[in-house]
């Protein structure tokens, strides 16, 4: 079989894996190091000979961050713009694509681990897959604009490498039997993020017809002064006064100082009561916060999948909460006796603990979610909603953040998978259900059960038994109006 593609940049070279051949490690924009460092992508240098591409590509700089999802150190490195191709045969076939967009909370993860293995969607589904690095943290969205024209998107710089991505993907995806008019954006938590950032960003109008977003939304996102303090901060913790200086910094110690903002600004009212360092509005890539682009129109030709797991934050409370902790992060949201009340009385055997956990998984995941289809609800979109309720059986995690990952992608094998599944039958059944229902969205843009509306808002539950239904837990959604 033939293992050589062409590119705009030059030939290369992949090899056959498990009858699926792989492209791993193709550079998509020059390196973003010196004097780019800061700055938005530029098209990488052509090459002469074959390139291989048989190694996948180091992902953006990182540090672990502990938890189960982030805890082992990567190689990485500040050269990290490449893609990796999954496809059948380099042919003419036309087939659907799907480029993935990783996770991590814009600070870990990449696009080469086992749990993003697109093999499956190849082979049952003959799609074309994609998978990239991106950019992160202050490397990739600390706003520098105020200090010159060339810094304009550097808020925002993680999603325009996505974007430079996407039209990578346009002008060369054919050469690997993919349809560059059919392409289905997909990502979990930041990568969900992200591709609702892509969906109201103007820079990728055209690059893509029908995106997933699993476990993120339009919030979120820092607003213009929000991120000059994360700036304000950036620089005096550095000790830099400009970016030139700031680009003679090792790369070991941004992250470190990252780690410090990541501390001090945790949870700050001033921001987003998320993080610093997530993509910033005001630039050409995002004009405004990401739910307003959407809400004025941006991206309302896009067929969206969107959908939460039951149990987001289990992954992220993994102490004791106590009700009065439980209660004042309420009051932090707003309306604090009305969360309050209504999530007693809906959770009413529930531990402070537990509901602790609901009221984080609401307002970080699933209110966002269900906001972005109202947004959307006015321009007669093509909304589908989803919510994955298959409880892990390894102690509390229930339906926890990422657990749908290995089902979407089918991959409940992969190395990792067992820890969050837990002891037992391994649940094939509800990964046949999920992984087809994607399938069936990017190849034909209908996931098989009916479209979200505000009328209905009707979701696909997941679980050992599936099935569609109308507006869960309806007390919830409705106490949350008007808030935040």
């Amino acid at each position: 079989m033939n293992e050589i593609a062409e590119t705009r940049q030059g030939k290369v070279q992949g090899k056959l894996k498990n009858d699926v051949l792989l492209f791993a490690g193709i550079p998509y924009a020059a390196p973003p190091v010196g004097e780019l460092r800061f700055k938005a992508p530029v098209a990488h240098a052509p090459w002469a000979d074959v390139r291989s591409t048989i190694k996948f590509g180091k992902p953006a700089p990182q540090l672990a961050t502990g938890g189960m999802t982030s805890a082992v150190p990567v190689d990485w490195d500040e050269d990290c713009l490449f893609l990796n191709v999954q496809t059948p045969a380099l042919d003419d076939g036309n087939r659907p694509v799907l480029v993935w967009i990783h996770g991590g909370g814009f600070r870990t993860g990449q696009g080469a681990i086992p749990w993003y293995d697109g093999a499956q969607f190849v082979r049952n589904g003959n799609i074309v897959v994609v998978s990239i690095n991106y950019r992160m943290g202050a490397l990739g969205f600390a706003d520098l604009s105020r200090f010159g024209s060339e810094y304009e998107t550097s808020g925002a710089n993680g999603i325009l490498d996505q974007v430079f991505a996407l039209e990578w993907v346009k002008d060369n995806i054919r050469s690997f039997g993919g349809d560059p008019e059919n392409v289905t954006i997909a990502g979990e938590s930041a990568g969900a993020f992200s591709v609702c950032s892509l969906i109201a960003s103007p820079r990728s109008t055209g690059l893509f017809k029908r995106a997933i977003s699993q476990s993120g939304s339009a919030q979120h996102a820092l607003t213009k002064d929000a991120a000059g303090l994360v700036t304000d901060a950036f620089l005096k913790v550095t000790g830099c006064v400009n970016p030139e200086e700031l680009q003679q910094l090792p790369v070991e110690e941004i992250l470190q100082h990252q780690r410090t903002l990541d501390t001090e600004f945790l949870s700050s009212d001033d921001l987003n009561l998320v993080s610093p360092f997530y993509p910033a509005a005001g630039n050409s890539v995002l004009p405004d916060l990401p739910i307003e682009l959407i809400r004025n129109g941006q991206g309302a030709n896009v067929d969206l999948l969107i959908g939460t797991n039951k149990d987001e934050s289990t992954l992220f409370i993994m102490n004791t909460v106590s009700d009065e902790k439980y209660q004042s992060d309420a009051a932090r949201f707003g309306a604090g006796p009305a969360l309050v009340e209504t999530y007693n009385r809906n959770h009413p055997n529930a531990s402070a603990t537990e509901r602790a956990v609901q009221l984080g998984t609401d307002f970080t995941f699933r209110i966002p979610s269900i906001r972005v289809c109202e947004a959307r609800s006015e321009m007669n979109c093509s909304d589908w909603m989803y919510r994955f309720d298959w409880e892990s059986r390894n102690g509390s995690l229930k339906a926890t953040h990422a657990l749908e990952i290995p089902f979407a992608f089918d991959n409940l094998g992969k190395s990792g998978v067992g820890i969050f599944l837990g002891p037992g039958d391994i649940p094939q059944n509800v990964a046949d259900k999920m992984h087809q229902c994607w399938i069936d969205f990017i190849v034909d843009g209908d996931p098989g059960w009916p479209r979200y509306t505000t009328d209905d808002r009707i979701n696909m539950r997941f679980d050992t038994e599936s099935e569609a239904v109308t507006d869960p837990d309806t007390a919830i959604r409705s106490v949350w109006e008007g808030i935040r």
